[in-house]
């Protein structure tokens, strides 16, 4: 019974299909900055993957021997993201910073890969 549970609440491709054709849903609020406003904000790295586009060098971030489970939020606006080869971009809803990308070729039971720059993220701070 909780095993069906868990399988309703996990993403499956045709669904990340269809939230990237059709749009997510609207975010709690927008973040929008010139881009001397990010720059000033984020580290060169930092910049260049969430602002850019770019991609980090592999296993370069802290955050990737890090393996501490807990809430990951954007660098840029501090909110969690919740939401052939197909690139399918995973981006804040809030202020569209490029997190990474998902892909169909994942483990079970979802078949998803997120292939997510860490550097695109910062640990959440625990509610104390």
């Amino acid at each position: 019974m909780s095993t069906q549970k868990n399988d309703a609440a996990i993403l499956r491709w045709t669904q990340v299909i269809g939230l990237a054709q059709g749009g997510n849903v609207p975010p709690p609020r927008r973040v929008e900055k010139t881009d001397a406003e990010w720059r000033a904000q984020l580290s060169d790295e930092q910049y260049h993957v969430a602002r850019r586009k770019g991609t980090e060098r592999p296993f370069s971030s802290e955050l990737c021997s890090l393996f501490e489970p807990g809430r990951y939020n954007c660098v840029c606006c501090d909110l969690d993201t919740s939401y052939g080869m197909q690139r399918v971009e995973t981006t804040c809803s809030v202020c569209d910073a490029h997190l990474g990308h998902v892909f169909p070729d994942g483990p079970p039971p979802s078949g998803l890969r997120f292939c997510i720059n860490a550097v695109s993220l910062r640990k959440a701070k625990s509610p104390e």
